[in-house]
C-alpha cells in the first residue's frame, strides 16, 4: 500500500503531463486554422495540468500562447491577468526564456489598448535579460510597436529591420515576415511611401512562401492594407497599388478558406468589400461584405461582424436603400453593444482608434434616423425616429466613457440610476450632434423631443469653437466675443422660441466631441452672456445622471488642498483662502499641504461618511486615463485610485453627492481630456462634480467657489442655479467680469 501511495501520484503526474502536451499541440493546430476560442481553452487546460504536474516552464509557455490568442480575441484584461500569472510563475523559477516571451507578450497588451508608457517598462527588463536570436527577434518587434506608437518611425524601422534580420538568422520565418510586415506599414505612416511599396512586396513574397496557416491570412490581409494605404502617397500607381491590395486579399481569402479559418476570411473579403465600396462599385461590394458577413458570424466574432455589418449599411445608403441602409446599422449597433471587450484587435489593431471606428457607426445611424424625421414631416410619425436617435446618441456617449477609462465604471454608474425622459418642467436637455454636413438639436422637452437643424457641419464648427477657447481664456482682450456670439447663433437662438414657450431656467448639455472643450456659459447672444438667463450644467450622458435634489440637511465636507510647490507644480496661493471659505460655511474636516496625504483621505472617507468632497490642488486631465491624475502632496491621485478612495463610497446607501476640482486643467482643444473631465464623477462615482476646464491662479477663484457654497445651502434652488449665481457675482464684479475667471467652473452631471 505504501509503495502504491507513492507510485500513483507519479503516475498521475506523467498522465497530465502528457495530456497537457497534447492539448498543446491540439491549441496550435486550432490557432492555425483560426479557432481562436478553441485554442484559448486548449492552452488554458494545458497551462492547468503542467501546473498539477509541476511543469513550471510548460505551464509559462501554455499562459503566454493563452495570453496572446486574449489578446488577439480583444479580451485584453483577461489576457494581462494570464500574462502576469506566467510572468511571477517565470521569475520564481528562474525560467528567463519564458519570462523575456511573457515581458513581450505583456508589452504588446500594452499597446493593443494604447497604453504606451506602460510598454517600455516590460521591454527593457526583457532586453537586460533576453539571452537567444529568437527571443531577442521578438522582444525587438515589440519596441518597433512601441517607436511606431510614438510617432517615432525612423526608430520604429530600425527595430523591425533588426528584428526580421535576428528571426530570418534563427529560421523563424513567420516572426521575420511579421517584423517585416510592420517595416512595410511604418514606412508608409513615415512619409517613405517608395520604401514601403519595396518593404510590402517584399513581405508578400515572404508570407507566400510559408504554409497555409491563420497568421498567413492575417499578414496577407495587412499587407493589402498597406497596398490600399499607399494610394494616396502614389497618386501615379494607384491603380496598380489598388490592383495589389485586391490580389493579395483574394489570396488571404483563398489561404483562410483553404484551412478552415473563417475569422480570417471575414477581414478578407469585408476588406476586399471596402476597396471596392471606394471604387463606387456597390453591387461587387456588397456581394463581398455579406460573404465576410457570413464567415465573421460563423466563428462568433463581433469584433469583425460589426464593421462589416457597417459597412453593408453605408453600401445601402449609397445605393439609396434606405430603410435597408438603416436596418444594417441598428445590427451594427445591436453588435457593438454586445461586446464587453476592446475592439483593438485583427489586422488593424495598430490604427484603431474610437473616434475613426466606433464613434461613426453611431453617428451614421443618427443621421440616417433624424434625415427620416425631417422627411416624415408629420410630428407623431416622426417621434419614434428622434427616440431612437437621442438612445443611439446616449448609447454612444456611454460607448466613449467606456472606452476612455476602460473598467466597468460606467456599467456601475448605469445601474444606480434610473431612467428619466423628463427630468424637470423648467430644465431641458439639449444634444448638440455635429455631422459632417449640419449641426443637429436634439432638445428633451416636456412635450417630447423636438430637432432643429443648422447649416454649419462639423470642421466649420471645430474651427470657431477653438479659436473661441484659444481667446477665451486671455483675461485682457475681448476678441472671444464674436465667436461667442456665433456660437450663441449656431447653438442657442435656433432654441430661443421653444425655451420661452416652456419657462425653461436651466439647460443641460451633452456636449459632443470639440463642445466638450468650451463652457456654453459664456455663449453670447449679443446683449449678455448664456448664464444671465440660464443655469448651465453638463452631463456625459443622461443615462449616466442620477438627478435628484441634494440633501442638505445631511451635508458633510471634507475640504483637502495644496498650497506648496510639489513634484514641479507651481503653488496654488489662493487655496488656503478657499478652503477656509468652504469649512466656515459648511464645517467639517479639512487636510492641507502635509496633511493631504493619499493614505489621510482613505482614513478620512473611511471614518466619516461625507456628502462633499472638495480638492483644491493641480488636476490634469488628459488623452488617456493614465494622463490623468489630482496631485497630493505626496504623490499623484490617478483615476483609478480615485475610483478606489471615494469608491468607498459606492457600496453605502448615500453616495458621494458633489466632488469638487477646483484647480485642475485640459488642454485647449484636446476633445478626449476633456472627455474625461465629463466622466470625473462617473468615475468616482459621485452624483455630480464642479470642476474647471483650466486652472485660474486668481483669487476669483476662491470667491466664485465661497459663492457656489453659500449659494448651496439655499434649499430652494438646484446645484445649477447654485452655480449661476456665483458666475452672476463675479461677472457683475468690475475686477472679476471677464469670462475667463468665471466660465470655466462646470457642473457636471446631476444638476438639481
Amino acid at each position: 500500500a505504501l509503495t502504491m501511495s507513492l507510485v500513483a501520484p507519479a503516475a498521475a503526474f506523467g498522465a497530465d503531463a502528457d495530456a497537457a502536451d497534447r492539448l498543446v499541440q491540439r491549441g496550435i493546430a486550432a490557432y492555425q486554422r483560426g479557432a481562436l476560442e478553441d485554442a484559448a481553452a486548449d492552452w488554458a487546460e494545458a497551462a492547468r495540468l503542467h501546473d498539477r504536474a509541476g511543469r513550471t516552464r510548460e505551464q509559462v509557455a501554455a499562459l503566454t500562447r493563452l495570453g496572446q490568442t486574449l489578446q488577439a480575441l480583444g479580451r485584453h484584461q483577461e489576457a494581462v491577468e494570464r500574462l502576469e500569472r506566467a510572468r511571477t510563475i517565470a521569475s520564481g523559477s528562474g525560467d528567463r526564456g519564458g519570462l523575456v516571451r511573457v515581458l513581450a507578450a505583456l508589452a504588446a497588451g500594452a499597446l493593443a489598448v494604447g497604453t504606451t508608457q506602460r510598454a517600455e517598462p516590460y521591454l527593457n527588463e526583457a532586453r537586460a535579460i533576453v539571452s537567444s536570436p529568437t527571443d531577442l527577434a521578438l522582444v525587438q518587434n515589440e519596441v518597433g510597436n512601441l517607436r511606431a506608437a510614438e510617432s517615432k518611425p525612423a526608430d520604429a524601422l530600425v527595430a523591425y529591420r533588426e528584428a526580421a534580420d535576428l528571426a530570418e538568422r534563427a529560421g523563424q520565418r513567420a516572426l521575420a515576415a511579421h517584423a517585416l510586415t510592420n517595416a512595410a506599414l511604418v514606412a508608409g505612416r513615415g512619409g517613405q511611401p517608395r520604401e514601403a511599396k519595396g518593404l510590402l512586396d517584399q513581405t508578400r513574397s515572404a508570407w507566400r512562401r510559408l504554409p497555409p496557416s491563420h497568421d498567413v491570412a492575417f499578414g496577407l490581409v495587412s499587407v493589402a492594407l498597406g497596398y490600399r494605404d499607399l494610394r494616396p502617397l502614389m497618386p501615379d500607381t494607384g491603380d496598380a497599388l489598388w490592383l495589389a491590395a485586391a490580389e493579395t486579399l483574394r489570396e488571404a481569402g483563398a489561404v483562410a478558406e483553404t484551412i478552415g479559418d473563417a475569422r480570417s476570411a471575414s477581414y478578407a473579403w469585408g476588406h476586399l468589400g471596402a476597396l471596392y465600396e471606394a471604387e463606387r462599385r456597390y453591387g461587387e461590394a456588397l456581394s463581398l461584405t455579406r460573404k465576410a458577413i457570413l464567415a465573421a458570424q460563423r466563428v462568433n466574432a463581433p469584433e469583425s461582424l460589426y464593421r462589416w455589418q457597417w459597412q453593408s449599411g453605408r453600401l445601402l445608403n449609397a445605393a439609396g436603400r434606405g430603410d435597408d441602409a438603416i436596418a444594417a446599422y441598428r445590427r451594427a449597433v445591436a453588435t457593438l453593444q454586445s461586446i464587453r471587450l476592446d475592439l483593438a484587435s485583427g489586422p488593424e489593431a495598430s490604427r484603431f482608434s474610437f473616434q475613426q471606428s466606433i464613434s461613426p457607426v453611431y453617428l451614421e445611424l443618427v443621421d440616417l434616423l433624424l434625415r427620416r424625421a425631417a422627411v416624415l414631416g408629420d410630428v407623431e410619425t416622426a417621434a419614434p425616429y428622434l427616440l431612437e436617435a437621442r438612445q443611439s446618441v446616449e448609447l454612444l456617449k456611454v460607448a466613449e466613457l467606456r472606452d476612455y477609462f476602460r473598467d466597468d465604471c460606467v456599467e456601475a454608474a448605469r445601474a444606480r440610476v434610473q431612467k428619466l425622459d423628463v427630468v424637470s418642467p423648467t430644465a431641458v436637455v439639449v444634444y448638440p450632434i455635429l455631422l459632417a454636413d449640419r449641426t443637429e438639436l436634439l432638445v428633451s422637452v416636456a412635450g417630447g423631443l423636438k430637432r432643429f437643424a443648422v447649416p454649419v457641419g462639423l470642421t466649420e464648427l471645430t474651427r470657431e469653437v477653438r479659436q473661441f477657447r484659444q481667446m477665451l481664456e486671455k483675461r485682457t482682450t475681448r476678441e472671444f466675443l464674436p465667436h461667442a456670439q456665433r456660437l450663441y447663433d449656431w447653438l442657442i437662438r435656433p432654441l430661443d422660441a421653444e425655451l420661452a414657450r416652456h419657462r425653461i431656467d436651466t439647460l443641460v448639455f451633452v456636449p459632443d466631441g470639440p463642445l466638450r472643450t468650451i463652457p456654453m456659459a459664456a455663449l453670447h447672444d449679443g446683449r449678455r452672456f448664456l448664464v444671465a438667463r440660464y443655469a448651465v450644467g453638463t452631463t456625459p450622458s443622461i443615462d449616466l445622471t442620477d438627478p435628484r435634489p441634494l440633501a442638505r440637511e445631511r451635508t458633510r465636507v471634507l475640504a483637502v488642498g495644496v498650497t506648496k510647490p510639489v513634484q514641479g507644480f507651481p503653488p496654488l496661493p489662493y487655496v488656503s483662502e478657499e478652503l477656509a471659505a468652504v469649512r466656515e460655511i459648511f464645517g467639517g474636516t479639512m487636510l492641507l499641504d502635509e496633511q493631504f496625504r493619499v493614505s489621510a483621505l482613505e482614513q478620512n472617507l473611511r471614518k466619516e461618511r461625507y456628502t462633499i468632497l472638495h480638492i483644491a490642488s493641480h488636476g490634469q486631465f488628459g488623452r488617456d486615463v493614465d494622463q490623468t491624475f489630482v496631485l497630493t502632496f505626496d504623490g499623484r491621485l490617478t483615476m483609478d485610485r480615485l475610483d478606489q478612495v471615494v469608491g468607498l463610497f459606492k457600496t453605502r446607501q448615500e453616495p458621494l453627492e458633489l466632488l469638487t476640482l477646483s484647480a485642475c486643467e485640459t488642454a485647449a482643444g484636446d476633445d478626449r481630456a476633456a472627455l474625461g473631465l465629463a466622466g470625473v464623477a462617473v468615475k468616482a462615482g459621485a452624483r455630480s462634480a464642479l470642476a474647471t476646464l483650466w486652472y485660474i491662479n486668481d483669487e476669483a477663484s476662491a470667491k466664485l467657489i465661497a459663492e457656489f457654497y453659500r449659494q448651496l445651502q439655499d434649499p430652494s434652488i438646484s446645484r445649477a442655479v447654485a452655480l449661476q449665481r456665483a458666475q452672476q457675482m463675479l461677472l457683475a464684479h468690475p475686477r472679476y467680469g471677464h469670462p475667463a475667471l468665471w466660465s470655466p467652473f462646470l457642473l457636471i452631471n446631476n444638476w438639481l
